[in-house]
């Protein structure tokens, strides 16, 4: 079966990152409201530049990574999800597993962007690879990212601390052999 790596759901499209991505991940990841559950800042450009080849490197060298979601209708920049290879040095260890991520922009929260996208790329990720299983970490306080990764039948394995903050580290087995 060869590999899609780009897809639209009903209201969004799933596209492989590119340069012209840019202004709207640094925008995003630069508010304070995103910000607030995934790195504590705003990041500065530079993190956001280094995030973008991070996302499309991991395409090249993993064969899965995280797309830019925009709207269907209007184009507009929902934000990123998919997978990653983060070396956190953590326990219980996210080593090996594609590490599941969802960020969204903040004028999208609460729209059902989450609820439509994390199934689907969840969905890719059981039919275009072998693993069995992914893992995600999510802030304790990030109530709504909690609730979206429990509907997608992940299963929190343990707690821990990474850079000086705690997480959730959570599991989902893979739904189809």
């Amino acid at each position: 079966m060869a590999m899609l790596r780009e897809f639209d759901t009903d209201n969004l499209s799933f596209r492989l990152p590119a340069r012209r991505d840019f202004n709207d991940l640094a925008a995003m990841r630069a508010d304070p409201v995103v910000a607030r559950y995934t790195s504590l800042h705003p990041a500065s450009e530079a993190d956001s530049w280094d995030r973008l080849m991070r996302y499309r490197g991991y395409w090249e060298i993993l064969d899965f990574g995280y797309w830019f979601v925009r709207e269907k209708a209007s184009g507009r920049f929902v934000g990123t999800m998919g997978f990653g290879e983060t070396r956190r040095g953590i326990e219980p260890s996210l080593d090996g597993f594609p590490e599941a991520g969802w960020v969204l922009a903040s004028w999208c929260h609460g729209r059902g962007y989450g609820t439509e996208g994390v199934p689907a790329i969840l969905h890719w990720l059981d039919t275009y690879t072998p693993h069995k299983a992914t893992r995600c970490i999510i802030d304790p306080e990030n109530t709504a990212s909690m609730r979206l990764a429990a509907r997608n039948g992940f299963e929190p394995l343990g707690r821990a601390l990474y850079q000086g903050t705690e997480i959730v580290i959570f599991e989902r087995r893979r739904l189809c052999p």
